[in-house]
């Protein structure tokens, strides 16, 4: 009996090579996948008018099992929903990056963007590979944590609050972070929160005279207003000396350094005179 099962696993390991010798494109961001021409990969939750990059390794290899240190020269977009707009990586880019934008006007719902990785001139004899992208676009793709939601300072000094925000969507853009109704603090700040990461943020705020003030601490995207959280907070403002040292511990002052001397010992006389009285 002649041994026609050594010609059925030689078969079968030249069509394992060959398969594992086809052309791949290798996605590292938002997520990671390695991927055949044709196929598909998830890449997240992005919100109405975000954008996202998708990052690509550009080494590959041929058909016939060499490997192409960047074989891939550029990464782009074939085809996009209506409003959408994308821009392609620079050539020979390594990693490749790629932006795209989603329309502000996007209902909400699953999106597949089809894309491609190109050989220019197929120089290297790769041709094209495409392959296709999914994305969830709604506007839930962050969690936000403030504490405390009740604070207090004495007049002047800052007094801070903890935001805590999860990034679970896959954009990069950033977020605006605002205190809406303090007479005497009106001051946005920036910052940038990563997709998929948890980020801790100092914001201080103060006032200039005595009373109690309710405000709302709000955090928004800086491209998508629908992404928005808001919190209600209570500040308690006293002329008060213990308030002043807890307020200085919390932050630096902003008024000017030289006058610090003088309002200590001036806050010190009104707080002897109210024991006094009292």
């Amino acid at each position: 009996m002649r041994p026609y099962w050594k010609l059925f696993l030689f078969a079968g390991l030249l069509t394992v090579m060959g398969a594992n010798a086809a052309t791949y494109l290798t996605v590292i961001a938002p997520v990671s996948a390695t991927l055949n021409s044709g196929q598909t990969v998830y890449l997240g939750k992005v919100a109405p008018g975000e954008s996202f990059y998708v990052l690509a390794n550009p080494n590959t290899t041929s058909n016939n099992g060499n490997y192409i240190n960047i074989g891939w020269d550029t990464l782009k977009s074939l085809s996009l929903s209506g409003g959408w707009s994308s821009q392609q990586s620079p050539l020979y880019e390594n990693p490749m990056k790629m932006k795209i934008t989603v329309s502000p006007d996007s209902p909400y719902g699953i999106y597949k963007i089809e894309m491609r990785a190109v050989n220019v001139q197929n120089y290297s004899g790769l041709g094209n590979l495409t392959f296709f992208g999914e994305v969830n676009v709604t506007p839930d793709v962050f969690t936000v944590k403030v504490s405390p939601n009740s604070l207090g300072s004495g007049i002047g000094q800052p007094a801070n609050l903890y935001i805590t925000m999860n990034n679970t969507g896959i954009s990069d853009d950033p977020f605006i972070i605002n205190a809406e109704g303090l007479p005497a603090w009106n001051v946005s700040e920036e910052v940038i929160s990563l997709h998929s990461t948890k980020n801790l943020y100092t914001y201080p705020v103060f006032e200039n005279e005595p009373g109690v003030y309710p405000f709302n601490l709000t955090v928004v995207s800086a491209t998508s207003p629908l992404v928005k959280a808001s919190f209600p907070i209570s500040f308690t403002v006293k002329e008060s000396l213990l308030n002043d040292y807890v307020a200085v511990g919390n932050g630096i002052g902003l008024s000017p350094i030289i006058f610090e001397p003088s309002y200590a010992f001036m806050d010190l006389l009104s707080y002897l005179y109210r024991l006094l009285v009292h």
